[in-house]
């Protein structure tokens, strides 16, 4: 079965090899044996019309900051209708809504769908299965059925109790669940059953023990008493025979413990089985988690409520229960067949933590927390059922974030059976975490980081696992076909920085590269398997929609066309993708390297750009979520900058090495990388060392810090936007990665945060903060101005943002911002 969730996310010349056709072997190339070098350029003329170079728009700061739809309003969360055609979703000209349209692969941009008809266009999930005669959907909270043959449509549920998790139930029937309850509806004659449900209390006894010898007596000298509790007890003997007597009468529900609450649950597609994940009852959030908003309609200020601090989060499991629904039996499902599930991973942490405070540390074996893994990106749930509900799959994780589990569960035998463990000295990567079932078979397809890179791999429940991907490569996105023969996937094959489409055979590892693009390309399988949806970009050319049959050596064709003609009139320096060599590692740093045209003999000034998210990639050939830091770096391109923006470590793209080289030293590893950088800019680029500058925002805006605080002689200025200062301040799930826990590790954190290392500030230093922040803390800035006021230092100033989250949103604040780093190079470098 396919399961669906949705989560609201003219030609370029190009010079590079091209992709193979089709290749019976998995293993690495010869081109890939050693890392690429190769300096890689595209052409920056787009194909415009005579209009544009009528209409052609200066290169203005005030432009670059202004609302972006004057870049045309690009295309974005494609997909396939129930009925075959394209939808996307396009941004409404000058107000912050989203517009549906809907087109097909000979029309264009299509038509923007009518309100009425959204139901047959949208859906938050959709299941389709080759044996189903109907594909089913939920449209604002409703469920939806679509007859294969017919082509009718049934609307099952129309409430403003909204459903979720639905699956098919045998042959006519669809289950989902609302609240704390499955229920079933049969797309013939509509009648809903509920399944099962459960509660979180203690169940109710018609008749208790007595608690005490008063209680005791009581009931042993009062008749009335006795009499009562008899009644009681054949009142719910009655109840039970009824129910069992009688189907139509729901079921009694399921209790749990009243201090846990729901966490996940999922239905077997027989409805006789279910799995139920529990937590522990309560907020994760203190009443002192709050940021002031001072910018509200009333004048007054508000006390936004925000997430807590990795330092404040207390480990916790999460509980397991396979549900005998039939038999109205519950069995909890222990950890304790993991392996390493009482291991003490972080013992050497431990040690030299104890150490560093003159105490001794010994390791212990107590049990770990482990709970259910839901992956960040990931489009599916961590519980997965085979087609023939015998055997359910399940991602686990440690607390710790050390290893992940899959298991599976046997409903004869209900125990956890671990099918593959990745365990990784640093933390288990919260991407490539996707899992499922073959349809006709009892083997699990999984990607795991094992290999060094993303890879995919089977898993028979009785067999070994078996690589069906290998190499210096990225798989993701990974869909398998509804006939078990074929898996379509992402990767970057070709080069770190280029992402096409490939097929696999599941049995024979016989590849295909289905597109050759040369960019960044992602897809939509078509419901009939036979054509793909692309969103394609090129670095200087923002996503548009193209469409390719498998089956077919056409080449990818062209659908939308959303880039405006304002846009396209610009001549845009497109960056160069630079292999830079590190000091530090074999691979190389690949980096964006913008350079002006002239032949200048003079050095030059240049700025480093840092990206955010850490784990994040932007020396792709593709174009750039940072789309207004692209016309900044064109804007000082044009003034003589050269511009240098690295995949420092710790990036996205070139596997787990490259991502955990900052583990327990955050600020380290990217920092001698831009050293690296700086005299590649000297070497290569006649830049003058002494006028180099660097900026970046989020963790971009840390790495300004540590530079600025560790290297004080590397940049002669910086300015660092909507900053990490502290790393203790920051949330759970991505700072313990990588550094564990405050209470575990403090070594790693005061090691990573660049509040420690303000006293190395020596050169001019720009903070630009937001101050409704609800990631990153205005508090992480107002304490290293407190800081830095202390240590007397005199070249550093701020600058606040009331009214910004951390993405601005204001052009007027985008502007602000970006002046006042132009200015801060324009008076230092």
């Amino acid at each position: 079965m396919q399961t669906t969730i949705k989560i609201l996310a003219s030609a370029v010349t190009f010079s590079l090899l091209s992709a193979c056709v089709s290749s019976n072997n998995t293993e690495p190339s010869a081109a890939r044996e050693n890392f690429n070098t190769q300096t890689i350029t595209q052409g920056t003329k787009p194909v415009t019309n005579s209009d544009a170079l009528d209409a052609k728009v200066s290169l203005t700061m005030e432009q670059i900051m202004s609302d972006p739809d004057w870049l045309g309003r690009q295309p974005s969360n494609p997909s396939w209708a129930v009925d075959g055609s394209i939808v996307y979703k396009r941004k409404q000209f000058g107000f912050p809504f989203l517009d549906t349209y809907v087109t097909d692969q000979d029309k264009g941009n299509g038509e923007k769908a009518d309100l009425a008809s959204l139901h047959l266009y949208e859906y938050s999930q959709r299941i389709d299965d080759e044996d189903s005669t109907f594909v089913a959907w939920i449209y604002e909270g409703n469920l939806f059925i679509k007859d294969k043959i017919s082509g009718s449509v049934k609307q099952l549920t129309k409430s403003s109790e909204a459903i979720s998790n639905i699956a098919f139930l045998n042959d006519t029937a669809v289950s989902f669940q609302r609240g704390n309850a499955f229920y079933s509806v049969d797309i013939n004659n509509g009648v809903q059953e509920q399944v099962f449900s459960w509660e979180f209390k203690d169940a109710p006894v018609a008749v208790d023990k007595p608690r005490d010898y008063i209680e005791q007596e009581q009931i042993k000298l009062i008749q009335y008493i006795q009499l009562q509790r008899k009644n009681r007890a054949e009142r719910e003997a009655r109840k039970q025979a009824l129910a069992s007597a009688n189907s139509t009468i729901a079921a009694q529900p399921f209790y749990f413990s009243k201090d846990q609450q729901t966490l996940l649950a999922s239905l077997s597609p027989d409805g006789k089985f279910a799995v139920v994940a529990t937590r522990e009852k309560g907020s994760s959030r203190d009443e002192s988690d709050i940021m002031p908003d001072y910018i509200e309609e009333n004048g007054r200020i508000k006390a936004q409520a925000v997430r807590q601090r990795v330092a404040d989060a207390k480990s916790q499991s999460h509980e397991l229960w396979l549900v005998d629904i039939s038999r109205g039996t519950k069995k909890s499902l222990s950890y304790v067949n993991l392996p390493g599930y009482n291991e003490d991973v972080l013992a050497s942490v431990k040690a030299e933590n104890a150490k560093a405070k003159g105490e001794t540390y010994t390791p212990n074996r107590l049990p770990r927390d482990i709970g259910l893994l839901f992956d960040w990106y990931a489009t599916e749930m961590p519980i997965k059922w085979h087609d023939e509900s015998k055997h359910v799959a399940l991602m686990l994780e440690a607390w710790d974030n050390k290893d992940r589990w899959i298991v599976t569960v046997d409903t004869d035998k209900a125990k956890l059976e671990t099918q593959h463990r990745m365990h990784d000295e640093a933390w288990v990567n919260y991407r490539f975490n996707q899992f499922g079932w073959f349809d006709n078979q009892k083997t699990l397809y999984l990607l795991s980081e094992e290999s060094g890179y993303s890879q995919l791999y089977t898993k028979p429940l009785d067999g070994d696992l078996k690589a069906v991907t290998q190499g210096r490569f990225v798989v993701d996105d990974v869909v398998l076909s509804k006939n078990d023969e074929f898996f379509y996937y992402k990767a970057n094959k070709k080069h770190p920085g280029i992402y096409e489409i490939y097929r696999t055979n599941s049995q024979t590892g016989e590849t295909t590269a289905l597109t050759d693009l040369n960019g960044m390309t992602d897809f939509e399988l078509s419901h009939d398997e036979q054509t793909l949806l692309l969103t394609h970009s090129k670095l200087t050319m923002p996503p548009e929609l193209y469409v390719k049959t498998i089956n077919s050596t056409n080449k990818a064709q062209k659908l939308t066309s959303t880039v405006s003609e304002a846009f396209l009139s610009i001549d845009w320096q497109a960056p160069a993708i630079v292999a830079v060599p590190s000091s530090h590692t074999e691979q190389p740093i690949y980096s964006r390297v913008y350079q002006p045209s002239d032949t200048t003999t003079e050095k030059r000034r240049a700025v480093v750009f840092n990206h955010g998210a850490g784990y994040l990639q932007n020396a792709h050939l593709g174009w750039s979520g940072y789309f207004r830091e692209f016309m900044f770096h064109n804007l000082l391109v044009s003034k003589g900058y050269v511009v240098l923006d690295m995949d420092f470590r710790a990036s996205a793209g070139y596997g787990r090495d490259w991502r955990t080289a900052i583990y327990r030293q955050m600020g380290t590893p990217e920092v001698q990388d831009l050293v690296d950088g700086v005299n590649w800019l000297v070497e290569n680029a006649n830049v003058d060392r002494q006028r180099i500058g660097t900026y970046g925002g989020s963790y971009g805006g840390f790495l300004t810090f540590m530079a600025l605080f560790n290297e004080p002689d590397l940049f002669q200025a910086g300015a660092a936007l909507r900053p990490v200062s502290d790393w203790a301040h920051y949330n759970l799930p991505y700072t313990a990665n990588i550094l564990n826990h405050p209470d575990v590790d403090p070594i790693a954190y005061e090691r990573s945060s660049p509040i420690y290392f303000a006293e190395g500030l020596t050169k001019p230093l720009l903070m630009n903060a937001p101050m409704v922040d609800d990631n990153v803390f205005f508090v992480d800035v107002v304490r290293l101005v407190q800081r830095l006021i202390e240590l007397e230092k005199e070249n550093f100033e701020t600058a606040i943002y009331p009214v910004e989250p951390h993405g601005f949103v204001q052009p007027s604040s985008w502007l602000d911002e970006y002046r006042r780093i132009f200015k801060l190079f324009e008076q230092n470098l």
